[in-house]
């Protein structure tokens, strides 16, 4: 049984911990399915080039295209689920919801084992990449009615950490079973029956699947011990269409606000391109470097590691230079990232890429988010509208730029993708350059 909500008192350490280790179970799914494991495996396992609903595709494209739906349908949802959240009192049994989704999905991946069941993979990992969406929305949401005001950066940093720490633990593991399968008896596995799979490697990936469903839905369990039930309204119409008034609101108070609408542009443009490399690189490093999965694993482990000190130095230059100027500047780099990736061959070459992705991943991200509540007209009460506006935007600028990605792959190739993303970002460049506000200048 969850906390009662007449029962718990704002900054509870054991409250607060429980909500932190939702990011300890549910980050596994991002950086060991989403980004180090899958793309590999289905590469591995699909045939370069087949026939997908009567139309030729490629096994590269067919993931963006993929995350492409998953999070189309998470922007069209988001204004509901967020009016849920808000209004409706019902955020545990929701976020109970899409963590089992998700969960499970990871658990069904198991069975993708060729190019015959395709359906499968694609399936559970649209499934899971909504689960995880979702869920999230539910689990931010909670951070105001457990932790005062002053607190906030505080707790949150602290969300992000137990993330960062339990998704690097399993998927070290992860690594080790897949370079090392024997070790683990998977060799002698495929050996004796071959419906296990064709290779002990191959294996490993597959209960790497089931290992974050397990890590996802055992660990949501502390949180969902602890979380108080929060009061709410029985669900009607008018909850179900809040998020969408809500929405609608901020669409028409932004063309009085000139400042954050010109930001909210060039997000829009950014956004495409960072959030599509950050989920593709893993499928360009294997297609066109050759990358193992093992070798992946160490490009993901480098990302995550170099993105921590990105964001804490994009803050600390924010204060210098202020938040525009150094927003411009992780832009340049992004842009050139991108025209880099269109020539580079060796590995060792790509590596360096990754540690620029990442030192400009984490600086982007949490940047991006504090300039907009810079942006945001003084005094106002209802920021919440203003953060969903943002995060649906946010969620239909990956749609897009995934979309673009794998059309461009399709018809010209993956290096014709990644610097296709170099327009996005040098119209962000451009837009973010007309934003004028001393409320961005340094402090």
């Amino acid at each position: 049984m969850a906390t009662e909500s007449v029962n718990f008192q704002i900054d509870d350490k054991k409250i607060i911990n429980g909500w932190a280790m939702f990011d300890w179970a549910n980050s596994a799914f991002a950086l060991v399915i989403t980004t180090a494991i899958f793309p590999g495996y289905l590469e591995g396992v699909l045939d370069d080039e087949f026939s997908f609903l009567g139309m030729p595709m490629k096994d590269s494209a067919i993931l963006g295209f993929s995350i492409s739906f998953a999070y189309l349908i998470i922007a069209v949802s988001l204004p509901l689920l967020t009016g849920i959240a808000d209004y409706g009192g019902k955020k545990m049994p929701f976020m109970k919801f899409f963590t089992r989704l998700g969960g499970f999905a990871c658990l069904g991946l198991f069975f993708f084992v060729s190019q015959e069941t395709m359906w499968i993979g694609l399936l559970g990992f649209i499934l899971g990449v909504i689960g995880f969406a979702g869920a999230q929305v539910f689990y931010n949401s909670y951070l105001p009615d457990i932790v005062s005001e002053k607190n906030y950066d505080h707790v949150s940093a602290k969300g992000f950490a137990y993330g960062y720490i339990g998704s690097v633990i399993l998927l070290v593991f992860n690594l080790i079973m897949i370079t090392f399968p024997d070790a683990f008896g998977l060799g002698a596995i495929v050996a004796k029956d071959s419906i296990w799979g064709e290779s002990p490697g191959a294996l490993a990936a597959r209960i790497s699947f089931i290992m974050v469903g397990l890590w996802w839905i055992g660990f949501s369990q502390i949180t969902f011990n602890r979380l108080p039930i929060m009061p709410g309204q029985k669900l009607s119409g008018d909850i179900l269409t809040k998020g969408y008034q809500e929405i609608r609101k901020v669409w028409f108070e932004l063309k009085t606000q000139v400042q954050a609408k010109r930001f909210l542009i060039a997000f829009f443009c950014y956004s495409a391109g960072a959030q599509t490399a950050i989920y593709l690189a893993s499928i360009f490093a294997i297609k066109e470097l050759k990358f193992e999965t093992s070798e992946l694993i160490i490009v993901v482990l480098i990302l995550q590691i170099v993105a921590i000190g990105g964001a804490y130095l994009a803050a600390q230059l924010s204060s210098k230079f202020g938040n525009k100027r150094v927003l411009i500047g992780i832009l340049i780099i992004w842009a050139a990232i991108c025209v880099s990736g269109y020539f580079v061959q060796g590995k060792i070459y790509f590596y360096t890429l990754a540690a620029f992705v990442g030192l400009v991943m984490g600086g982007v991200q949490s940047l991006s988010r504090s300039t907009y509540s810079k942006l945001i007209p003084e005094n106002t009460k209802e920021t919440a509208s203003y953060f969903s506006f943002y995060d649906v935007l946010e969620k239909i600028a990956i749609t897009l730029g995934t979309l673009t990605f794998s059309l461009l792959d399709q018809q010209s190739g993956m290096r014709a993708s990644i610097l296709g993303l170099a327009v996005f970002f040098i119209l962000g460049i451009f837009i973010l350059n007309t934003v004028k506000s001393k409320r961005l200048a340094p402090n």
